[in-house]
């Protein structure tokens, strides 16, 4: 009896196997697959010797796929004989100064964003990464205040309503002209241009040709405890679309959602998601 429940399972199993289709491997490309043919049978199965694999040149996964992150290089100098000085207690930061006393500041940044609409350039960490192409662990408030020491005067972020009229009115931002570029390492070469290149225009076919200015955000008093509160730490540090809490925004009319539509990251440009980039900030001389 038992052997005949056995022969009677055994040709079960071989009916069902020849019957079912087989599931595609979603774990293996189709170059890493036997070269023959499993047998149907069971019992066959089981006594076939393993069939071999062909070389796999295919990527397992999307992963793999992926560019590797590349680390921080050195900070750069604009000139050889500039001095750099790193902000006390203010990790990622230094202000290079140069033989002539001019300044600019360098922030230690991360690529959080390679792909997709943009409204941000560079946000706070735990903040916009989703719409922002670098983040930065860094109080923006501190930033502000170096700024001013470089030379740059503060101006106001973009108006939406007139303080007289409590109506409509447009006022785009104001402040010094600010340079943004950034300094890193891709493929192994470093790299430093305007950070303009990182934003495509859809339109124009063609980096963003907008620059930036030293709105310098504001403070936010917080209703509930009265605290005190630097507007860009919400997350604008540096804006693409018009937010009245950018610290540098662009002195041109984009709303959010033209800024989604219009403007998004050059993937090629940017290096892979964790790379970590110098992003500088250098006030344009006063007139």
């Amino acid at each position: 009896m038992k052997l005949t429940a056995l022969a009677l399972a055994l040709v079960s199993a071989a009916a069902l196997t020849a019957t079912t289709p087989a599931r595609p491997d979603r774990t293996r490309p189709a170059c890493c697959a036997p070269r023959d043919a499993a047998p149907t049978s069971v019992v066959a199965a089981r006594t076939a010797p393993a069939a071999p694999v062909l070389p796999c040149s295919a990527p397992v996964s999307q992963a793999a796929a992926e560019p590797k992150e590349e680390p921080l290089p050195p900070a750069p100098k604009s000139d050889p004989k500039s001095v750099h000085i790193e902000a006390p207690n203010l990790k990622g930061v230094v202000m290079e100064v140069r033989p002539d006393k001019t300044r600019r500041v360098m922030v230690a940044t991360e690529v959080c964003l390679r792909e997709g609409p943009l409204e941000v350039f560079l946000c706070k960490k735990g903040t916009k990464e989703h719409e922002a192409i670098l983040r930065a662990d860094v109080d923006a408030q501190k930033l502000h205040e170096l700024l001013l020491l470089t030379g740059a005067e503060a101006g106001k972020p973009t108006q939406f309503i007139d303080a007289k009229t409590e109506m409509p009115a447009y006022k785009p931002a104001t402040g010094t002209k600010v340079k943004v570029s950034v300094h890193y390492t891709k493929d192994g070469k470093p790299h430093t241009h305007a950070a303009q290149e990182w934003v495509w225009d859809l339109k124009k076919k063609a980096p963003m040709p907008h620059g930036w200015v030293f709105a310098g955000s504001m403070i936010i008093t917080d209703p509930e405890n009265g605290k005190k509160f630097y507007g860009a730490n919400s997350g604008d540090i540096i804006s693409i679309s018009n937010f009245p809490f950018s610290m540098l925004e662009i002195p041109v009319e984009i709303s959010k959602d033209e800024a989604q539509l219009t403007y998004e990251a050059k993937t090629e440009k940017i290096p892979a998601i964790g790379s970590k980039v110098w992003l500088i900030l250098e006030p344009a001389p006063a007139s």
